[in-house]
């Protein structure tokens, strides 16, 4: 079954997340620092009347910092009832991605990429990778709505 996905780059890799617990994209403008958030918190935003978490997923996967271009967008995601920004470098694309096509990461991969990773998938030539969300937002370090 083929099923709708949001397609992100964060330094030059590309990952994706199912787009029904997807609720938007915006352009990032800065985030509200909160002292003693893990460091991979960027903030806080305000987007469309609700205060949301951002985590920056360059910060979260170990990368090196980059300046952020006009591209750098938040992708809103709601899980639980909780709504969370993941900052990332781009976000412009929807795919329609076969379900039965995932397949496990490597083994090196789910180690060393401490299971932010669920899956793998190829489209096309493009190897797309599906993140684990509550890994990412580390649903045990980040408390809030």
């Amino acid at each position: 079954m083929k099923t709708l996905h949001v397609l992100f780059k964060v330094a030059g890799s590309e990952f994706v997340l199912p787009a029904s617990s997807v609720l938007h994209m915006e352009s990032f403008n800065g985030a509200t620092v909160v002292p003693g958030a893990p460091s991979f918190v960027a903030g806080l935003v305000q987007v469309r009347g609700k205060v949301i978490p951002v985590v920056d997923l360059r910060a979260r996967f170990s990368l090196p910092p980059a300046e952020r271009g006009l591209d750098a967008r938040v992708v809103v995601v709601q899980q639980d009832q909780r709504s969370v920004g993941l900052l990332v470098d781009s976000a412009r694309e929807v795919l329609q991605l076969e379900e039965s096509e995932f397949r496990s990461p490597p083994e090196i991969v789910q180690q060393e990429a401490h299971g932010f990773v669920k899956a793998v998938t190829q489209a096309g030539k493009r190897l797309l990778m599906l993140i684990d969300f509550d890994k990412v937002i580390g649903r045990e370090e980040l408390h809030g709505s």
